[in-house]
């Protein structure tokens, strides 16, 4: 039999003198462990969430990879690349890609009889992944696009909307000016479209590959570039260095060298501030991990002063130090135990609440959302539940040996 996990179970279960000072301790101790997992919980699930949410948004207009014309990342002019379908099938091919689409791109002048607005004009085709966007339409729906006729539909932000007062089937006019002049194209208002990620929404809207390739004036088989989805956006590096190996500073036919770039690499500052999110995660671990410590080293020390006849009886009837230990360690193991259930079903409770109800708001102009956004992880749940449960049976080690110095004669007298 395992004497100290016995008498620890004997002492957790002994509720018949609630006068007891321990009562209360253990009480707040339990409360210590549970607030402190569930504020863990929560936080870990907020900022997941925050960040999966933040970078799906960013891939839904990037994707993971961009094949583009080496000059393009260092010009403020971007420049062509064959994207035929032989290169298609190509990067199809490598180890790692899901899905290639076809991009072009131009600059136009918005304009209604009261306003104007300088928008990027991105061309899609009907390979382009349109699931980001289509859910994310506010009004009016998403259009077929098409690379080989124009069918004069167009997808803008609400935020574009709000300024030029349009909206869902209205019509507006399309100003584009280069070396042979102005150009005025004729667009129908598809739908309407918002992110609340401003940087996008203020510049982005799309229509069919085919109308800005022809109004760039370029040959039927040059792009903006290609745009690339991996299965597995924690393997980006491990694919864009297969695309550096077959694909980077090889040529295409009119003598362009590619090059490619991941979204890290074109977002840098989007993505440099949700790392930052981690140290804010870890901080707030460390705090809370420091809380459960404390309480549940000022409960030990309580309990062990208001057990110490207790502890004197069995020094006297022959227990070792260590084997008392162990009994207070049990002990607090059972009072952490409980504290972690009850720290579960508090954040896992709260998490899943936010995740259906959406309860918590935010300002979707400082935060990109308008809720807060949770994610529940099982697998660092579970750690947070070990490392809680491991890092608070290590603290109390050293408190512990106070029982040492409790002398049998005099504690068996202690009131």
């Amino acid at each position: 039999m395992n004497l100290p996990l016995y008498i620890a179970r004997r002492i957790y279960s002994d509720t018949g003198d609630h006068r007891k000072v321990s009562r209360p301790a253990i009480s707040i101790a339990t409360a210590g462990i549970a607030i402190g997992l569930a504020v863990m919980i929560i936080t870990v699930a907020v900022v997941i969430g925050f960040k999966h949410t933040i970078r799906d948004k960013a891939i839904g207009f990037g994707c993971h990879i961009q094949v583009l014309n080496f000059m393009t990342p260092n010009s403020y002019t971007p420049s062509p690349i064959c994207i035929s379908d032989s290169m298609m099938k190509a990067i199809g091919s490598i180890e790692g890609v899901s899905h290639v689409q076809r991009v072009d791109q131009t600059q136009t002048i918005l304009k209604t009889d009261d306003d104007f607005l300088g928008v990027m004009l991105k061309g899609v085709g009907p390979e382009y992944d349109l699931r980001f966007l289509t859910e994310s339409l506010v009004e009016g729906k998403m259009p077929a696009f098409s690379d080989n006729k124009s069918n004069n539909n167009l997808v803008i932000s609400k935020i574009m909307a709000d300024k030029l007062k349009v909206k869902s089937g209205d019509r507006i006019f399309s100003y584009f000016i280069d070396d042979s002049g102005v150009r005025a194209r004729r667009f129908t208002i598809s739908g309407i479209y918002q992110t609340n990620m401003t940087r996008f929404d203020e510049a982005i809207c799309l229509t069919d590959l085919y109308t800005v390739a022809k109004l760039n004036s370029r040959e039927p088989d040059m792009f903006y570039g290609a745009e690339v989805l991996t299965t597995d956006f924690d393997k980006v590096d491990e694919v864009e260095e297969r695309f550096i190996e077959k694909v980077n500073k090889t040529q295409d036919k009119y003598g362009n060298t590619y090059t490619t770039q991941t979204i890290q690499e074109a977002y840098p500052q989007l993505f440099n501030w949700l790392e930052l999110l981690d140290i804010n995660v870890w901080i707030i671990l460390g705090l809370m991990v420091c809380l459960s410590g404390i309480t549940m080293i000022s409960g030990l020390l309580i309990i062990i002063l208001e057990r110490t006849s207790m502890i004197g009886t069995l020094k006297a009837l022959g227990a070792r130090n260590r084997t008392i230990r162990h009994t207070f360690l049990w002990f607090s193991a059972f009072i952490i135990s409980r504290g972690l259930l009850i720290g579960d079903a508090l954040g896992i409770g709260l998490v899943i609440i936010q995740k259906y109800t959406g309860l918590v708001k935010l300002d979707p102009q400082t935060y990109y959302v308008s809720e807060a956004p949770v994610e529940l992880n099982v697998a660092i749940v579970v750690a947070l539940n070990i490392a809680t449960l491991v890092i608070s049976i290590l603290v109390l080690i050293a408190p512990s040996f106070f029982i040492s110095y409790i002398n049998p004669a005099k504690s068996m007298r202690y009131e």
